[in-house]
């Protein structure tokens, strides 16, 4: 047989074995085929720059026809959503902090007899620029109604004249009034660190251990699985702490991140969030065959939704409906709502409970699952 034949025959049999080990390895094969669909699909919906569902607060000390009428304006545009109505400035303070309001329009008292006078009526449009980008864009669309509503009024009989604006409004950015992109990116970017250090290198090394057949000799050891797991993972929880350090310490030193609540909560959540996601790193190690299927199964399973799903890069009021609900299961999300709380708005834990009461619940869900999915696996072998 010629050699040309016999080097080709080779490639096709070389070929086959690769086939028929990739049709063997399921796993594999279904992360390789689904995994660039959800990428299109996630992609598709998370990159988006439109802005819905905006909560906006009204500080309306005396409600009158004109100010009620731009409220109501405000609820036609399918932007925003109004979610308090307050007498004063005073109680505004505790909505921002909560987190429960994205911009709040304070009218001034005597709203519509200014207008009435032919004078022009003023509004403070404050918004909360945690998120820099999304904030501009709040703005722009707030002012856009008002400047329609005031446009309303100059041509009403109780408009103004024409060398008189009908409506001023002026803006101010809560919590980031320079607009700096980094308060923006760099809290993000820690729940990033902690998720590749805790998630997906606990699972990496969980599954290498397993293709090196060295947990079988802890069939025949008196250790515990739940033991088996924390000698495992805990050099990783006190990487992750030691990541966090220097990564505050970057965001304060290098970029000029304000730190205004307290150091020990947010060491405290970065502690839980380490914990959730190596108790994820785990479980995705028990449940693959493979280090390949786990490494795998960790980008896609921690890496991928925390980078689009969890708000780091993009708001979660700009998905879908149903893509805003597969965020709840995302430990990033509440995360991130954390960091951003203490270092930028200075909360404490009497804001942040519901933020801090989810990962605790995700942590005790996913250690329980891993634990269990552990001890099943060294059971089988």
């Amino acid at each position: 047989m010629p050699a040309g034949g016999t080097r080709l025959g080779a490639l096709r049999s070389f070929m086959l074995k690769e086939v028929r080990h990739l049709l063997r390895d399921r796993q594999t094969l279904l992360i390789l085929l689904l995994l660039p669909l959800a990428q299109v699909i996630v992609f598709g919906f998370a990159m988006r720059t439109d802005i819905n569902d905006v909560r906006i607060a009204f500080v309306d000390p005396v409600p009158d026809a004109l100010t009620l009428a731009l409220r109501g304006r405000f609820a036609g545009s399918g932007q925003f959503t109004e979610v308090a109505v307050l007498p004063g400035t005073r109680e505004l303070e505790d909505v921002f902090r909560r987190g429960d309001a994205d911009a709040a329009l304070i009218f001034e008292p005597g709203f519509a007899d200014r207008i009435g006078r032919h004078e022009s009526g003023k509004l403070m449009l404050v918004t909360d620029a945690s998120d820099p980008n999304t904030a501009s864009r709040i703005q722009a669309y707030a002012s856009a109604v008002v400047t329609a509503y005031g446009a309303s009024l100059g041509s009403s009989s109780l408009g103004s004249s024409a060398l008189v604006p009908p409506v001023e409004v002026r803006g101010r950015m809560r919590y980031n009034p320079t607009l700096e992109s980094v308060n923006l990116f760099v809290p993000g970017l820690i729940a990033l660190v902690l998720t590749l250090v805790s998630a997906l290198m606990s699972a990496i090394s969980l599954s290498r251990e397993k293709e090196r057949g060295t947990l079988e000799v802890l069939l025949v050891s008196p250790i515990r699985p739940w033991q088996i797991i924390l000698g495992k993972v805990l050099p990783y929880l006190v990487l992750a702490l030691a990541n966090v350090g220097t990564a505050l310490l970057a965001a304060r030193v290098v970029f000029g991140v304000p730190m205004r609540g307290s150091l020990a909560l947010l060491l405290g959540a970065s502690l839980v969030y380490s914990l959730v996601g190596l108790a994820l790193g785990v479980l995705i190690a028990a449940r693959t065959s493979s280090q390949r299927a786990a490494m795998l199964g960790a980008m896609v399973g921690t890496m991928m939704p925390s980078t689009l799903l969890s708000g780091m890069v993009f708001p979660i009021a700009s998905l879908p409906g149903w893509l805003q609900l597969v965020t709840v299961v995302i430990p990033a999300r509440w995360f991130i709502v954390i960091v951003r709380g203490i270092m930028l708005r200075g909360v404490g834990l009497t804001e942040l409970w519901m933020e801090m009461t989810v990962l605790a619940v995700m942590l005790a869900v996913l250690l329980a699952a891993a634990i269990r999915s552990f001890s099943a696996r060294l059971g089988n072998q």
